[in-house]
């Protein structure tokens, strides 16, 4: 037998063969190495949720081992609906939501939690159009409104063909692609409409699953880009790593300056930085005192901070979308880690309690040097600091959880 050669069986081949296109083969096939780590009895976290921030949940996975090689981290990539569905069973020991909790979640919670922001990203108005075959596309917020609510059926409306007066626009039927799961992504999304179209807002409004009056289904990222890769005449929506893993062209989207902005790193870092000099993060949000900028260890400037919430009060006002300045891009948001404020309400001992907030300290500092390759804003340091505040604050069973 050829020491070189690998052999798989059967299981592990229909395994493979049913993982979603542009989905890690490895988040959902465990290799052999962590399947012998876990039959020694090494500690394994599970958490489960939104799908927005997959590409770097899932790349902390493969690179925590080389922090802590007894500690394995398995994550469900479910979409935020499943997300806080199963943190409220207590089916994992954290869940992962880019749409902050509601109250009435928050209310069926078997005990009290807390949010802590673990990246920042951004969603984008993905396209497949023929005779369109580069990004680029020209659109406004009331206009992608009308689109999804299903007044502008065809690509050379006059609405959009004067947003592209040097395109030649095909007469074919906009197709239209959405989510069909419970899914923070959309609510960003319909966050976003909802700011920009009082139609919208008074018929449909924001929320992780809402009504659509026209368009087709489909359960994750992963979905919707696949949708729109494969169906013709299509736009949908999706974040900006899925839409740049799947080579999908997407529109130029018009700030509230009035500028049409490209989704990037770059402009959803500045959307996040006119924010906090502005203090519009949340409807209560104020800025302390400190004007100036720095720039921490992974490049993120940092200007004037904000006044989040406390990691155990609501964030459901805190919102990014449609924010101020020039180069903003006008629909990013965090995405959030949620776990119980005392651990013991979902995990069985203090040992697998620090385990899970060693990872959770590692991500939001060390871990966010992979942020910006897969196309997201690393947390800027204050942020960062409002976090540690809120992991210094778990505890189980009474005790601080954070190792000092």
């Amino acid at each position: 037998m050829n020491a070189n050669m690998i052999y798989v069986t059967t299981a592990v081949l229909a395994a493979i063969m049913l993982v979603p296109h542009g989905t890690s083969i490895f988040a959902q096939v465990q290799p052999p190495s962590q399947l012998s780590q876990q039959q020694q009895g090494q500690i394994t976290i599970n958490g489960a949720g939104a799908t927005f921030p997959f590409p770097l949940i899932d790349t902390w996975r493969v690179e925590y081992p080389n922090v802590n090689p007894n500690v394995n981290i398995n994550y469900q990539s479910i979409g935020s609906g499943g997300g806080v569905k199963q943190f409220t069973e207590r089916t994992v020991d954290f869940g992962a939501s880019d749409a902050p909790l509601t109250e009435n979640e928050t209310q069926a919670l078997p005990a009290p939690a807390v949010h802590i922001p673990e990246t920042i990203g951004s969603v984008v108005a993905a396209y497949n159009i023929n005779g369109v075959p580069e990004k680029g596309l020209k659109l406004t917020g009331p206009v992608l409104a009308d689109i999804f609510l299903g007044g502008i059926t065809t690509w050379n409306d006059p609405r959009i063909q004067e947003l592209n007066p040097d395109l030649t626009l095909p007469s074919e039927n906009i197709v239209v692609a959405h989510r069909s799961d419970g899914s923070g992504t959309t609510f960003v999304w319909t966050s976003y409409l909802s700011a920009v179209s009082p139609e919208w807002s008074e018929t449909v409004g924001a929320g992780k699953s809402v009504e659509w009056p026209v368009g087709l289904g489909a359960p994750g990222n992963e979905g919707v880009a696949n949708t729109i890769t494969s169906t013709p005449n299509s736009i949908g929506y999706v974040e900006l790593a899925y839409a740049l893993t799947t080579n999908t062209d997407y529109a130029y989207i018009q700030n509230m300056e009035g500028n049409f902005v490209e989704p990037s790193l770059n402009s959803t870092q500045a959307a996040v930085e006119a924010a906090v000099l502005s203090g519009g993060t949340s409807t209560n949000a104020t800025t302390s005192n400190n004007s100036t900028g720095t720039t921490n260890a992974t490049g993120t400037q940092n200007m004037t901070s904000i006044n989040l919430p406390a990691g155990s009060e609501s964030w459901e006002d805190v919102t990014i979308v449609n924010g101020p300045g020039a180069n903003s891009y006008p629909i990013a948001s965090f995405s959030y880690l949620l776990l119980y404020q005392d651990l013991s309400t979902n995990i069985d001992s203090m040992e697998k309690a620090r385990a899970l907030v060693d990872f959770i300290q590692w991500a939001i500092t060390d871990g966010q040097q992979f942020a910006s390759e897969l196309s997201y804003v690393p947390l800027p340091d204050s942020v960062v600091q409002h976090n540690m505040q809120t992991l210094e604050s778990l505890t189980f069973q009474g005790q601080p959880a954070l190792q000092q």
